[in-house]
């Protein structure tokens, strides 16, 4: 059952984190195979794009040891901008390693992060204990676990169960929703917010609505391809956060659309995917 963790906040759509209550704007930055490459040019992108995000009402920014050099981008652009405040930042770690630690937040320029997420989990006995002592030491504020991979949501529903994490970080879009069944009800027993990855299914999506118009009744809550596909997953209230990755401050503005306006209804979701699956 859903649960009501919705507020408007300034015409902004923010949702509740779970364990905590304290509010989110619902759509963030994903940082994976875009700001990988520390030179001069994705730095130039970075900046555009965390000054897009910050200055139309959006916080998070997710990004992980193992991105290239993305967390030194983000690092050094919210450092250099002096935007750490306004910014809630969610790094990711291979394993519960104290070097891998410190290096991201050597590497983010900060002493702590908001949220640390064991990554790519894949084995059902994986521990947060390490997580939890670091949690409790303020090096983070939330823990959580991520995986991407299908097959390993065994690994992921037996960690959440045992664990309770703040968060999970999951593959959800309109074109692949096994974790509508599997996952965001389970997230919502432990109380755990969902921050979904890949909400663009990777470009599949947008492929498929090439040189589409939006559907006339969809009109209403969504002024773009991007808000379409957003909004979807957003009018689902277990949802904490989405977070596409772009390296384009016009295309985060227009992200952040969804974070505007209402929300489809359960009958226009069901549009939504009978829609999709026509395409």
């Amino acid at each position: 059952m859903a649960r009501p963790a919705v507020a408007q906040t300034n015409s902004l759509l923010m949702r509740a984190i779970p364990g905590s209550g304290e509010l989110v704007p619902a759509v963030g930055l994903g940082t994976a195979r875009i700001f990988d490459n520390a030179n001069e040019a994705t730095r130039a992108k970075a900046a555009a794009v965390v000054q897009a995000l910050v200055a139309n009402g959006g916080r998070i920014i997710d990004t992980a040891s193992t991105y290239g050099d993305a967390e030194i981008v983000m690092g050094a652009e919210i450092a250099g901008s002096n935007l750490r405040d306004k910014i809630f930042i969610a790094t990711k770690l291979e394993s519960p390693d104290p070097s891998e630690l410190r290096r991201s937040l050597n590497r983010l320029k900060t002493a702590k992060v908001d949220l640390l997420q064991l990554h790519n989990v894949e084995k059902q006995r994986q521990s947060l204990a390490k997580f939890r002592e670091w949690k409790s030491q303020g090096i983070c504020r939330y823990i959580g676990v991520t995986s991407t991979f299908h097959q390993d949501f065994p690994a992921v529903e037996a960690v959440l169960r045992r664990e309770k994490p703040d968060f999970v970080q999951i593959d959800y879009s309109l074109d692949v929703r096994e974790a509508e069944k599997r996952i965001l009800p389970l997230a919502a027993d432990v109380k755990a917010g969902v921050v979904t990855a890949i909400p663009f299914g990777n470009g599949r999506l947008f492929s498929a609505v090439r040189a589409k118009p939006i559907p006339d009744w969809a009109s209403e809550f969504a002024g773009s391809w991007a808000q379409f596909f957003l909004k979807y997953l957003l009018a689902d209230t277990r949802v904490t956060a989405v977070i596409p990755g772009t390296g384009d401050p016009k295309h985060m503005i227009d992200n952040l659309g969804a974070i505007r306006g209402r929300l489809p209804d359960a009958k226009e979701r069901a549009r939504m995917i009978s829609f999709v699956e026509a395409l």
